[in-house]
This record gives C-alpha cells, structure tokens and sequence, in this order.
C-alpha cells in the first residue's frame, strides 16, 4: 500500500497544483482541454473559498494528488464540484474519501440533498458516487445528475 495520505483545507499555495490536476483529469477524460473553459481555476481560492464555499485537497508525501469542492446552491442544497484525483494515485479510496469528507461536510451545513453532475460516459466517476449512496435523477444527452439526501448516504 502506498504511503499514507491526508485531506486538508485548499491554501492560496496549493493554487498551481490544483489546477494541474483538476485540468489533467479533463483532459484524461476528453483528450484535450480548453483551459479558457474553466475561469474559476485561475483563482481557486477566491472563486470557492472567499465567497464561503469549501474546497479540499488530498496531499500524499508534500504533493497534491486531490481536490474536491462543495458549493452551496439554493437554501438547503449542496453541490460537489471539481472532484478529481491524479490518474496515477486513482483507485486507491482517495475518491472515495473525497465525497465522504465532503458529504460530511454538507451535514455540518445543514444541507438537505447533495447532487453531483458528471459526463453520462464518464463511467469510473458515476460508479464512485453511486458506492457512496447517489442516486440517478436525471439524465440528458452529456450529463447524468445524482443527489444523495442528507439521510440517505451510507
């Protein structure tokens, strides 16, 4: 097993590292990335962080190899957002502890459903949520829509 690793609250010193890996899983996803697409990246800490949103990093041996972010959308909804792990430190639970951390963190908020958007072909990502108690609610032509309410997760 690999060395252990710890999740913690994004720092503005993590910006470069987090955007790295957030772009890399896009690109690994859909063979390329239009960096233009993704504003909010540019400055993590003040799109997510400063308006009181959370978003955490996974750091394994002084690297980032994680990041995951909650945002709070109407009055008692809560939405995961710019979930990632770097390819090579995949299927080792660091997603997994990702979305617990994170809907533990919607419980803390008082959050009453959490959802999560993700490409309907981006298979390995739509079967993390379902483990982790998501249901399917939606669907269209790019995009699968999941919510976990707050009693429902395992």
């Amino acid at each position: 097993m690999a060395a252990s690793w710890q999740i913690r609250p994004f720092t503005p010193q993590d910006q470069p590292f987090a955007r790295q890996i957030i772009l890399d899983g896009l690109g690994g996803h859909f063979g390329f990335i239009d960096e233009s697409l993704n504003p909010d990246l540019d400055d993590i800490w003040h799109s997510y962080v400063v308006p009181g949103n959370i978003f955490i990093v996974v750091e394994l041996s002084g690297e980032l190899v994680g990041t995951g972010a909650l945002i709070r959308e109407g009055v008692s909804n809560g939405r995961l957002v710019r979930m990632s792990v770097r390819k090579s430190q995949q299927r080792q639970g660091i997603g997994r502890a990702l979305v617990q951390r994170l809907v533990q963190k919607a419980k803390e908020q008082g959050y009453k459903r959490l959802l999560v958007e993700t490409n309907n072909d981006w298979y390995d990502a739509i079967s993390l949520y379902q483990q982790c108690g998501f249901h399917e609610y939606d669907r269209d032509e790019e995009s699968i829509y999941l919510q976990l309410g707050m009693r429902d997760e395992k």
